[in-house]
Order: C-alpha cells, then sequence, then structure tokens
C-alpha cells in the first residue's frame, strides 16, 4: 500500500520498520520536530526521524497540520492509508478524510478503557490485570474510533518501560496483519461501557505515597519506571525507588522499620531495592546504605 507514517517516540519505531518489511510504499514519515534534550540542551531528532533517516525515507516535521498549506502537502501524497503510532499532534479532519482508507493508530490500551496520553502508566496504577494494543480506525474523538483489531497481554508485575516495549512490538504485528487485508478485519465500534481516560502524568503523583497501601505504593514505582520515576525524600534530597518489592511490617506512614529501608505504608510496607540518589547512578539499596545509611525510627515523606 501507498502510505505515511505518522509517529515520534521509540514506542513508534518497531511499527515503522514492520510497515517496511512488509514492502509497504512509506512515501513520507511525519514526526515530532526536534526538541532540546539532555543537560546541553542540544536539538535532537525524534527515535522515529531517527530511524527513518537510517532506511532512507523522507522526514516531515510540522509544528501543526491544523493551517491550510500542510494539509495540501499531505493530501497531495495520494495516501492509500496513513498509519499513526504516538505522534503527538491532533490530526484535523482534513488529515483525517485525505486517504482512501482514513487513518489507523496503534493505541496501547484496551478501549475504551484509557483514552487519551498515559494509557500504561494509567493502567499499572489502577492494577489492571490485563493490558493490550489496538489498531484504531481514527476520528476526530480521543481515542472515540471503532477497532479493527487487538492483542491483550498480562501486565503482571511489568514496568511501563517493560510493557510499552512489549506492546510496541506487538502493536507493530498487529498492524502489519490488518494492513495485509482490511476486508477481513473491518472497523467494529467501541462499546459505550467501561470509558476511562488516561490523562497526563502530573508531576505530584509521582512522589510517593507512603499513605496509600503498600500495593499501590509499588505500582507507583512500576508505572514511572523507567521516567520519571518515582521518589522520596530524604535530608533534602530525592531518591528515585526504581524497583521495590512487598513486605511485612506496620507503623506509621513512610517510617523506615529496619536497617533495608522497609518502609511502612497505609496498609503493609515496601522494600525498594534499586535506588538512585539525585545526581548518582542507579544502585542496590543494600549497596547504598552501605554509604548513606537511613536509620529506622526516619519518616519519609
Amino acid at each position: 500500500m501507498r502510505l505515511a507514517f505518522m509517529g515520534t517516540p521509540e514506542f513508534a519505531v518497531p511499527t515503522l520498520d514492520a510497515l517496511v518489511a512488509a514492502g509497504h510504499e512509506v512515501v513520507a514519515v511525519y514526526t515530532q520536530p526536534p526538541r532540546p534534550a539532555n543537560r546541553g540542551k542540544k536539538l535532537t531528532p525524534s527515535a522515529v526521524q531517527a530511524r527513518a533517516e537510517e532506511l532512507g525515507l523522507p522526514v516531515r516535521s510540522p509544528v501543526s497540520l491544523r493551517n491550510p498549506q500542510a494539509q495540501a502537502q499531505f493530501t497531495a501524497l495520494n495516501l492509500d492509508v496513513a498509519v499513526v503510532a504516538a505522534y503527538g499532534l491532533i490530526l484535523p479532519q482534513a488529515i483525517l478524510d485525505a486517504p482512501q482508507h482514513g487513518c489507523l493508530n496503534v493505541h496501547g490500551s484496551l478501549l475504551p478503557r484509557w483514552r487519551g496520553a498515559a494509557p500504561v502508566q494509567r493502567a499499572i496504577l489502577a492494577g489492571d490485570q490485563k493490558a493490550g494494543v489496538m489498531v484504531m480506525q481514527m476520528e476526530a474523538g480521543l481515542d472515540t474510533g471503532s477497532v479493527r483489531a487487538t492483542t491483550e497481554v498480562e501486565t503482571g508485575q511489568k514496568t511501563t518501560g517493560e510493557l510499552t516495549s512489549e506492546l510496541a512490538e506487538l502493536g507493530a504485528e498487529l498492524m502489519a496483519v490488518v494492513l495485509n487485508n482490511l476486508t477481513e478485519h473491518p472497523a467494529v465500534p467501541q462499546s459505550e461501557e467501561g470509558i476511562t481516560y488516561a490523562a497526563k502524568i502530573d508531576k505530584a503523583e509521582t512522589r510517593m505515597d507512603f499513605s496509600a497501601s503498600a500495593e499501590q505504593a509499588q505500582r507507583q514505582v512500576r508505572a514511572f519506571n523507567p521516567a520519571p520515576g518515582a521518589w522520596f525524600e530524604f535530608e533534602g534530597q530525592r531518591y528515585r525507588v526504581l524497583a521495590a518489592e512487598l513486605s511485612s511490617g506496620n507503623g506509621a506512614a513512610g517510617t523506615v522499620l529496619d536497617d533495608e529501608l522497609t518502609i511502612a505504608c497505609g496498609t503493609g510496607a515496601i522494600r525498594p531495592t534499586l535506588i538512585q540518589r539525585a545526581g548518582k547512578p542507579a544502585m542496590l539499596t543494600v549497596d547504598l546504605l552501605r554509604g548513606k545509611p537511613i536509620s529506622p525510627g526516619t519518616i519519609l515523606t
């Protein structure tokens, strides 16, 4: 098929690779413009742009698709379909209507649950036992389009990084299957029941809430790994918790219960196993405590 691909982060790269491997004619790759990154704030191309350039594909990086010139350029591509994966820009109706078969989106949730920006993090925070990825026929609403195909996975104890990588690969495979025969994968309207919204993660949510249950605190750790990281504060410094296990013990929420950094929660306790001080590399908690002990009885916030 003659198509354009629209995506930005690492999540989208496997889908681009799958389209090329399947022999589709990718006439343009749309991605968000380079952004300042790292300490030097150097303009850095998106993961999709970097991969597209490796593949020798033409890249377009409009700031918006709302202006008539950008829409005319897109329409002039004369596409069979546009494939979208975490692009990050709103597609106006003129863009949605331009390809013969519209725009198909790889979305990392089991719609209609978790429409919106942060479906993987929200699924983990909510304790969902299952997650998944869908190929959706895009329309003007926020992830309201009909679904052409679905793949489910167990959430288990996966982090956002692990689950996102898994869904990226599964979504790429699913999109390739759908494009191979669109008529065998008709668009089925979403249910009107069970609708939830995956709002962007607010910075305040990443601070560990020891007043909640130990299970919920551990979900925070998994949901915010690898970034931005769940954290607590000790002696004016932030400590990012990258992995943690449930433990036994009781006490006032946030109280350190032993020399292994077991921390009391609203119910139960949690023990960080991989931790990172500000400006330092991540390390096992047992190694961190050798150089920076946190005494039992300390209350962490």
